[in-house]
């Protein structure tokens, strides 16, 4: 009983080491199976993150265009606005000058009557000097008969003789004045009566009207003319007005739809790169995980070279954290000091430059202080600036300058053990990079300093 009740237990016993070998045997392979799917799903994921920042680059580019629409909008509208209020003084001026030349025309029948006036005058004048050499004539012919009587009565009638010669030669210029005043006023009153009637042939068709009539006439058709013109240029400009508004409106429309979906690619970015996160903290190998420990190492040999650094007295707390970003005269893009660069000079090279051979994917290493400020870049990114060449010099030239874009600011900022991130990198002259980003952060005596950025391709 014993024996056999001994083996029976045994086989009972036996039943569940079998059972649980034969679980751990099923568990490894679904282990397995997991991890498999992990790494794929992370393959998959950071596909999808590549993707998200490639459309979110071009919702910036169509963003930026959009912008600079709407500003060419704005600008047109202004500038329509400007020349309707040009042809509407346009139209206000050649009102004016119609008003101006009617007032001319009936002045100018007005002066017709007045020189009417004096052609009257003049034929009155006219006519008193022919009374005057009529009597200047009879004049003469009396002082002629004195004279020769005067003859006939000799010596008694010299004086009286003497006499009556003078007053014939005085009625002889008499006479001859007259008809010098009939000879001067008979030309003037037919130069004055032939303008009277070109002042006073208003009425008529045009080839009836004097030259004067005919001029003004002209000078009012003109001034229509510029005014009808002024008008329509008016209407064109205000239905152009009314189209750039229209146009001004659908900008405003396609650039709130375009920050819509800007803020829906952000979220697609953000969860593919958390998702990636996650996987990665979970201890699945990924095919980030050598780029995140390489920052993380990267970062750790930057925190304790200066922590080292202010242990020796070689820079202060407050100098290491200083944040008075002084601007270097003539820098395109530009580039600034601050009370560290010397020492990260010194120090980051040492660090940055091995992590560039580790992989030919790695674009860059650098480590960038809390506001993504870049004190010392990879040494191929630390080339001089070239005076007027912005181009080569957002590509080149790109220590000592802050980037403080989104990508920027959260690796800067991160104070997780690692942040991964997928964007695209502005390399100058149109031409843009799609990278993704491993950093950690870099801590000096329990503050935050800053992040180490490691960006590769994909």
């Amino acid at each position: 009983m014993f024996f056999g009740s001994k083996r029976q237990s045994a086989t009972r016993s036996s039943v569940p080491i079998a059972h649980h070998e034969s679980a751990a045997g099923a568990a490894a392979p679904s282990t397995q199976a997991l991890t498999q799917l992990l790494g794929s799903l992370s393959r998959s994921v950071s596909h999808v993150g590549r993707d998200a920042a490639e459309v979110r680059g071009v919702l910036d580019d169509t963003q930026k265009v959009v912008d600079a629409q709407a500003q060419a909008m704005a600008a047109l509208s202004g500038e329509l606005g400007q020349v309707r209020q040009a042809q509407q003084g346009i139209s206000r001026a050649s009102e004016q000058s119609r008003q101006a030349v009617q007032r001319a025309r009936q002045a100018l029948s007005g002066v017709g009557d007045e020189v009417g006036g004096i052609v009257q005058t003049l034929h009155e004048v006219a006519d008193a000097a022919s009374d005057i050499s009529k009597i200047a004539l009879q004049t003469r012919l009396v002082a002629f008969n004195a004279s020769v009587e005067a003859k006939r009565a000799g010596e008694a009638g010299l004086g009286f003789g003497v006499v009556a010669d003078a007053v014939k030669d005085l009625a002889g210029k008499v006479d001859g004045s007259s008809k010098a005043i009939m000879s001067t006023l008979s030309a003037l009153d037919a130069r004055i009566e032939r303008f009277s009637i070109e002042l006073r042939s208003a009425s008529g068709g045009l080839a009836q009207q004097s030259a004067i009539h005919q001029a003004f006439a002209a000078v009012e058709q003109d001034v229509l003319h510029i005014a009808d013109a002024a008008r329509q240029s008016e209407q064109i400009s205000a239905s152009l007005g009314a189209r750039a508004d229209e146009l001004a409106a659908d900008i405003q429309q396609a650039r709130g739809s375009l920050q819509v979906a800007t803020a829906c690619s952000d979220r697609f970015l953000k969860l593919s790169e958390e998702l990636i996160e996650q996987i990665a903290g979970s201890g699945v190998e990924v095919e980030d995980a050598r780029f995140i420990a390489a920052a993380q190492q990267a970062a750790a040999r930057i925190s304790a070279l200066l922590e080292e650094a202010v242990a020796r007295r070689q820079i202060s707390m407050a100098q290491l954290f200083d944040e008075r970003y002084r601007p270097l005269a003539g820098s395109d893009p530009a580039q600034h000091l601050t009370d560290f660069v010397e020492l990260t000079d010194r120090l980051f090279p040492a660090v940055q430059e091995p992590v560039l051979q580790l992989d030919d994917k790695i674009v860059f290493c650098i480590a960038v202080d809390r506001n993504g400020y870049v004190p010392t870049h990879n040494k191929k990114y630390c080339q001089p600036q070239r005076p007027g060449d912005v181009v080569w010099n957002s590509a080149n030239s790109r220590y000592r300058r802050i980037f403080n874009d989104r990508t920027g600011l959260a690796s800067a900022r991160n104070q997780r053990p690692f942040l991964l991130q997928t964007y695209r990198r502005d390399m100058g002259g149109g031409r843009f990079v799609l990278l993704k980003e491993a950093s950690a952060p870099i801590t000096v005596q329990g503050r935050h300093w800053g992040g180490l950025r490691l960006a590769f391709g994909f």
